[in-house]
């Protein structure tokens, strides 16, 4: 059990106790702090609080939090496209709508969950057992490139080129409106967003540094069409980027973008990967062509 003991700012004199946690504790959602409460797992000022509790400055707030347990994801024989593969890694082609690996709300069917299969449960285990493998991430409405490792030799070789910001990440997307200018760089830090623990935002909690290069290929009918490239890789980092410019990436009803009929969430696509193979220590490349719904998306809108 992990205690928590927080004290309640002067800024959150008279807020309700599940808001005032929340606040305090940008990792934990108010449905799982109104459980605790109703568990009377709550307390401040040394008694169980209520759930209409509302706190005072300088009040002590103390609670425990049960330890985790991890879910370990199971192999499933699910198609993916290989694009490569040796003995220390694959490059997957992964689509559009398909999650990298389980979580809540998506307990099995993931990108993980094929890889388990295919590899014979031989993959990394750096990132435990319910995210064998995984190097990257993209997220579930973004399709193409990614790497994953086999060993975990070859998943720290990686993670290292990361790091050092060596490992090459190229995207295409369409973004709404059209930019000011025809290429540039958004240097914005992004951490997670206070009010909805699911989205980033710029400056948000805990905020790290996060870099985008990006140029107008085409001009489309209301959307530019564009290339990003990637100078670090933070969750959800080129669709807050661009809607911190006011062009939010078509479909992305999440960071400001419009529905539509054609796209399921954003439109982007990791098209390109580049990086030093662990074993060899030569720079291989691949590149993934725009999928169908894309090419689909650009033909409509010209």
């Amino acid at each position: 059990m992990d205690e928590q003991i927080l004290v309640v700012p002067p800024t959150l004199d008279g807020e309700r106790l599940d808001k005032a946690i929340v606040s305090l504790n940008g990792d934990l959602t108010r449905s799982s702090v109104q459980k605790l409460i109703e568990l009377r797992q709550v307390y401040v000022n040394g008694v169980p609080a209520v759930k209409s509790s509302k706190v005072s400055a300088g009040e002590e707030i103390v609670f425990s939090l049960p330890d985790p347990v991890e879910l370990e994801a199971v192999a499933q024989d699910i198609p993916i496209e290989i694009v490569y593969e040796d003995a220390c890694l694959l490059v997957v082609n992964k689509p559009k709508g398909m999650v990298v690996h389980p979580a809540a709300g998506n307990p099995d069917g993931t990108l993980v969950n094929a890889l388990l299969h295919h590899c014979r449960g031989r993959l990394s285990s750096v990132n435990g057992v319910i995210r064998p493998g995984i190097v990257h991430r993209i997220d579930k409405d973004t399709s193409g490139l990614l790497i994953v490792a086999k060993t975990d030799e070859a998943h720290l070789f990686l993670s290292r080129q990361i790091q050092a910001h060596s490992f090459k990440r190229e995207y295409r997307g369409v973004v709404t409106g059209h930019l000011k200018q025809t290429s540039g760089t958004v240097d914005l830090p992004l951490g997670r967003c206070g009010a909805d623990r699911k989205k980033q935002a710029v400056n948000g909690l805990n905020a790290r540094f996060a870099v985008t290069h990006y140029e107008v290929l085409q001009s489309l009918r209301g959307y530019d069409h564009c290339k990003f490239t990637l100078e670090t890789g933070r969750t959800h980092q080129i669709r807050v980027h661009m809607s911190a410019l006011g062009h939010p990436l078509a479909g992305d009803t999440v960071y400001g973008g419009k529905a539509d009929a054609m796209l399921s969430g954003q439109c982007l696509h990791a098209a390109v990967i580049g990086f030093v193979h662990p074993h060899t220590r030569e720079y291989m490349e691949f590149s993934s062509p725009l999928p169908p719904y894309y090419e689909a998306f650009l033909e409509k809108n010209k």
